[in-house]
């Protein structure tokens, strides 16, 4: 049962990802009628444009970030016409009346979007409130980062929820909008196979690994504030984290679904001054060749000596019955090998082989699970291979491949943003994340920084187009692990 709103207000319209991400999703969704034909897109942002000079801008947008095969001039036309604009100074509430009378009446529901820097979150719930846009029936969504540590979080949750209640809010973390990620709820609990394994009597450990080719890209200023710990570890990998560990939900439904999340959270142990050597790993990329090109160390792109870092790995352990004896290991990178993002379920061995004579060596069952770039779902299993066998059967590892590009080609693949966006304006919070859970994830996170800083732990520089610091390596073959490269 969706309670679909009649205007939805966009702000900081005009940058970075709004252009690539939050019109482009937009225009897919109205493209193919999933918008209703009466709603009205509100546009805000700093910038001094009227309603036409906006829809001019936006329509470079969609030209340069949708792809062609998707474009379509009526389809355009259609959506374009449902956008308004507004310049309007965030930090002054005075200037919010404008946003009022291009949404008209909204007693139907308001979608609001605050696609802005934290630091600018509580001016703009000021202005909405006093511009009596911030009523019952309106639903704000927040992207990251919702602060740098558990400190910061509660300021700005404190000033959204003196305005908003919890269940108006939603929390963005674009990765639970990726088709693979909702799938491993389908997987998960939609098979009977596997649940029977999936706990640490049947799975040796699991590996989430999110690696990126890129280095600052002009986030300079925002990532150096920040560094990987926070900016993927805290959201995007405990998400997943969560979605690998949780409990069966009663229900597929919003809360029930993010109780079985902060359940996790909360039993993640604590990485502490003690530990913090043992259970992590940092790094920060050297010059290197990355993608065939010779590419500068972070500190010459950054212009300026900095111990931040651009790499993590760690040994996590989710204390309770499901998973007691089972770690996860954890990595994430700036300028590694490949653009990839994947979770890989390694089971344990079978208790006993009968074919210690045949040829071949037995190797454990895996289940990988790529994000990106491309969706797909592997599970390894052993096969013998065609022979007679005069001296025992040859054995190889082989994998059933399931891959949802080609399973689904007949279907159109949609970019995270669409779906979260179609569920912000119908009212479903089941992808979005509750105050409890950020909380959880900050308190785990805080204290792994507390426990770099008391032992004045520095990253370690690695090479550009590597897999981070030797350390990495080491910290899962002490266990007898190797990272699934």
């Amino acid at each position: 049962m969706t309670n679909t709103v009649s205007t939805m207000i966009l702000f900081g319209s005009t940058g970075d990802l709004s252009q690539r991400m939050l019109l482009p999703s937009l225009y897919g969704l109205d493209a193919d009628g999933l918008l209703a034909d009466d709603l009205r897109i509100v546009c805000t942002s700093r910038s001094e444009y009227d309603t036409d000079g906006f829809r001019d801008f936006a329509e470079k947008a969609l030209d340069r970030f949708v792809a062609s095969d998707r474009l379509n001039d009526d389809a355009k036309a259609k959506f374009l016409n449902k956008l308004f604009y507004a310049t309007v100074d965030i930090t002054d509430p005075t200037q919010f009346g404008k946003l009022a009378d291009l949404c008209g009446p909204v007693e139907k529901g308001i979608a609001i979007y605050l696609s802005t820097a934290p630091s600018l979150f509580e001016g703009a719930i000021a202005g909405l409130k006093q511009a009596g846009l911030a009523g019952p029936t309106s639903r704000l969504a927040l992207e990251k980062p919702l602060g740098q540590d558990l400190a910061s979080s509660d300021h700005i949750n404190d000033a959204v929820l003196k305005v908003f209640s919890e269940k108006q809010v939603y929390r963005i973390d674009h990765y639970l909008g990726k088709e693979t990620v909702q799938n491993l709820l389908t997987l998960r609990f939609g098979n009977a196979l596997f649940e029977p394994l999936w706990n640490s009597k049947g799975i040796d450990h699991v590996q989430i690994s999110v690696a990126e080719t890129v280095g600052l890209e002009g986030r300079i200023g925002y990532f150096d504030g920040s560094g990987s710990l926070r900016d993927m570890v805290q959201s995007h990998i405990l998400q997943l984290v969560a979605l690998v560990a949780m409990e069966p939900p009663a229900h597929m439904e919003a809360n029930a679904v993010r109780d079985e999340k902060v359940k996790v959270f909360r039993a993640l142990r604590p990485i502490n001054n003690d530990t913090v050597f043992t259970h992590t790993v940092t790094g920060q990329y050297g010059a290197g060749v990355s993608g065939g090109k010779e590419v500068a160390g972070y500190i010459d792109e950054l212009g300026q000596p900095s111990d931040t870092e651009t790499f993590v790995a760690i040994k996590a352990h989710v204390d309770n019955w499901r998973w007691q004896g089972a770690p996860f290991y954890i990595r994430t990178g700036k300028r590694l090998p490949a653009r990839r993002s994947e979770i890989v379920v390694q089971f344990k061995p079978v208790p006993h082989s009968i074919f210690s004579s045949s040829g071949g060596i037995l190797q454990p069952n895996k289940l990988r699970i790529v994000l990106q770039p491309d969706e797909t779902i592997q599970i390894s299993m052993m096969v013998k291979e065609p022979g007679l066998d005069r001296n025992g059967a040859h054995m190889r590892e082989v994998w059933l491949d399931l891959s949802l590009t080609d399973v689904f080609k007949d279907r159109k693949r949609r970019i995270a943003y669409e779906r979260l966006m179609l569920d912000l304006i119908e009212g479903d919070a089941t992808l979005f994340v509750r105050r409890d859970e950020v909380e959880a994830q900050w308190v785990w996170i805080d204290g792994i920084r507390e426990g770099w800083k008391a032992n004045s732990m520095k990253p370690k520089t690695y090479v550009s187009g590597t897999w981070g610091p030797s350390t990495a390596i080491a910290l899962a073959e002490r266990d007898g692990v190797t990272w699934y490269d």
